[in-house]
């Protein structure tokens, strides 16, 4: 088979330049390796790219291109402007022909007819981008550079660019990128655009924010749909801090966000849980003159519920009816969900009933979610009812639907009921889950039919049914209360085996239940297979370690963390500089605390409080003085607490008269929060 390099070194012996990102390849399409060899001459090619409109430009069928070129040299000798016969060649055929060529040789005869720049640089430029393959078009780009000598493209470059990356060839395009400047072409928006993009989408994070850095050090200003798909990019692979530093790096570039992305950012705060910031984006968009939708409150919404601030659920949805927001169905779902933590079972129930009057139509979430507040209540015959009332009209329901029944049911103490439902629902050809087993497990635990919970574990085992974490943790506890502690190791002593589940998995449930040594064990195989690819199992063996006063773990974990690439959240942040606090490497602490400032992550107040007594713990009162007048200026710092945190500091050191004239300050302001 032959082979050929699209290297521009290949174009003349004499050439001195080589491209050393781009080595001899072998031919690229396996479909084509047979087909017959071209016959490249420009007689035998003379018509393939000539439109049937223009065939009249030559006054024989063996079109010459050098009279062709005469012909229209004269007619415009006049006007001294540079002919092109784009119109005159058709660019599919060209590209038929293109892909028929097997090596490098064929296609620069093929273009040889144009080598005298006959063809405009747009042309070409669209010719690469419509050749699907990165290498032709890498050859295509080399003939331009050195066989047509085209002056330098940039948008030649970008092009090709976005092809090789499409094929992944990251060094490549690394190569690609260098040799622009080579050639004092200057990287645009598009250039950088292309690569962050590409890279970000591979989950190549830190190289797509190092393109970034060279942009901004290019000063090249970045769009809004740049930043926003890179904050996208991180929340899809729950990387919040680094979303976080986009978002700063956006505004810092004065431009203005729009809905979606602040959207976006009011989930990624969320799950970083910086509610106060998330609370705070609503306002700074009406500050903006962006009008928070539904999408935006009703997210804010989710996001609290999740870390059960209810009361703060009910507090967004108050003003929500305030602005006239219309409402939707997630909202009234949530906002059911809402009533029933807090105790409000008639408003849950006023809700659901009035959804149809809002022209809302209740989906299943909607039904599973009044069951699940008429059990919580113990309304046992409104939960009843409903659940015949959907079967009565033909409503879905689906297993969660069951599983809340089944939790129902064993809260009444009705263990038959409960698992009657599971032949219920194997009967309408639901297949019951892990969650299923693990409630009627529990049930049975609490009923004392440990033997019947055993069974049942043992047979779901035994007929290949996924065990996931709560399944296993449910017969864990149900083993330890009832005294069978060497049961209770022995599924512990399983997890530690691949073949049993993911390794994450496993770890997450040895965190969760506290066994230090075997999550550790399992941690550190997974690692150094490779195998630990979610952030949240870097943050749960870090809250693990943080719990049991193993600060060492605690920095091992973290390092570990920010050597794959992953930025920490302002919990792991919290647990990591008091690990460092702990252990006095107070100068690791302030290089951390540096660092993620820098990258425009935002803390909660109490990161920021920490990282003062640590400065305070190593007697740095310079850097407390000069933190302290930084928080100080911070619109969302908590004053009063900040003045007694850095009061309390001085205080410690039995510097008495810095403390007063802290606590003076705070009663100059004559506030007691800002």
């Amino acid at each position: 088979m032959d082979t050929f390099s699209f290297s521009a070194a290949s174009v003349s012996p004499n050439s001195k330049q080589s491209h050393s990102i781009k080595p001899p390849l072998p031919f690229i399409r396996l479909s084509i390796i047979n087909l017959s060899p071209l016959t490249v001459s420009a007689s035998s090619t003379k018509d393939v790219w000539r439109r049937t409109s223009l065939t009249t430009l030559s006054s024989s069928s063996s079109y010459s291109l050098s009279s062709s070129t005469h012909q229209f040299t004269h007619k415009h000798r006049r006007k001294q402007e540079t002919v092109y016969l784009d119109h005159s060649v058709d660019m599919e055929d060209l590209l038929v022909s293109i892909s028929q060529t097997r090596n490098e040789q064929e296609l620069y005869s093929l273009l040889s007819p144009f080598k005298g720049r006959q063809l405009s640089i747009r042309f070409m430029v669209s010719l690469i981008s419509r050749e699907n393959d990165w290498q032709r078009s890498l050859a295509i780009l080399d003939w331009i550079n050195e066989v047509a000598l085209y002056s330098p493209s940039v948008y030649a470059y970008n092009v090709v660019i976005r092809n090789v990356l499409r094929a992944k060839q990251w060094k490549i395009a690394h190569g690609l990128f260098d040799e622009m400047r080579q050639r004092a072409l200057s990287p645009d928006r598009y250039t950088y655009s292309t690569l962050i993009t590409y890279f970000g989408k591979e989950g190549r994070f830190d190289t797509a924010l190092s393109w970034l850095q060279k942009m901004e050090e290019d000063r090249v200003s970045g769009d809004l749909v740049l930043y926003s798909n890179l904050i996208e990019l991180s929340r899809k692979l729950c990387d919040y801090s680094k979303a976080i530093s986009i978002f700063a790096r956006l505004k810092r570039s004065n431009i203005l966000p729009d809905l979606v992305a602040y959207n976006s950012m009011i989930n990624v705060f969320g799950k970083a849980k910086l509610f106060r910031e998330a609370r705070l984006l609503i306002q700074e968009m009406k500050t903006a003159g962006v009008t928070p939708d539904t999408v935006s409150y009703s997210t804010l919404l989710i996001i609290y519920v999740e870390n059960e601030k209810f009361v703060e659920a009910l507090s967004v949805f108050s003003e929500m009816n305030e602005v006239k927001c219309p409402l939707d169905l997630t909202t009234c779902n949530v906002m059911i969900d809402v009533y029933g933590q807090l105790d409000m079972a008639k408003e849950a129930d006023r809700l659901f009933w009035s959804m149809r009057k809002m022209g809302i139509e209740p989906n299943v979430v909607s039904y599973n979610t009044l069951l699940r507040v008429y059990g919580e209540a113990e309304l046992f015959g409104e939960a009843i009812h409903l659940f015949r009332l959907m079967q009565r009209k033909c409503i879905e329901q689906n297993v969660v639907t069951y599983n809340t029944m089944i939790k129902m049911y064993g809260k009444s103490l009705e263990h038959e009921k409960a698992t009657n439902l599971i032949q219920e629902m194997k009967n309408k050809g639901m297949e019951p889950n892990a969650i299923t087993y693990s409630t009627i497990i529990s049930i049975w635990g609490k009923a004392r039919k440990l033997d019947r919970a055993a069974i049942l574990f043992q047979k779901l085992r035994s007929s290949g049914v996924e065990i996931d974490q709560v399944l296993y943790q449910t017969m864990i506890v149900a083993y330890e209360k009832a005294g069978l502690v060497a049961h209770a190791k022995r599924l512990l002593h399983e997890l530690k085996r691949p073949e049993y589940m993911s390794r994450e998995t496993a770890i997450t449930i040895l965190a969760g239940a506290g066994r230090i040594e075997e999550a550790t064990w399992v941690f550190r195989q997974a690692f150094d297979a490779g195998e630990v690819k979610d952030i949240s199992v870097f943050g749960c063996m870090i809250d693990l370690y943080s719990k049991n006063r193993k600060h060492a773990n605690v920095i091992e974990v973290f390092e570990k963390m920010r050597g794959v690439g992953y930025f920490p959240d302002s919990n792991v942040i919290a647990l990591v500089l008091n690990a460092y606090g702990k252990l006095r490497d107070f100068e690791k602490a302030d290089a951390v605390y540096r660092e993620m400032v820098e990258e425009g992550c935002i803390f909660p107040d109490e990161v920021h409080f920490q990282m003062l007594t640590l400065y305070g713990a190593r007697k740095d009162f310079e850097m407390v003085e000069s933190l302290f007048m930084s928080l100080e200026s911070d619109v969302n710092i908590n004053k009063k607490e900040l003045h007694l945190v850095v009061a309390g500091i001085f205080e410690r050191a039995n510097r008495l008269n810095d403390a007063s004239r802290i606590m003076n300050r705070l009663s100059q302001r004559g506030t007691s929060k800002s």
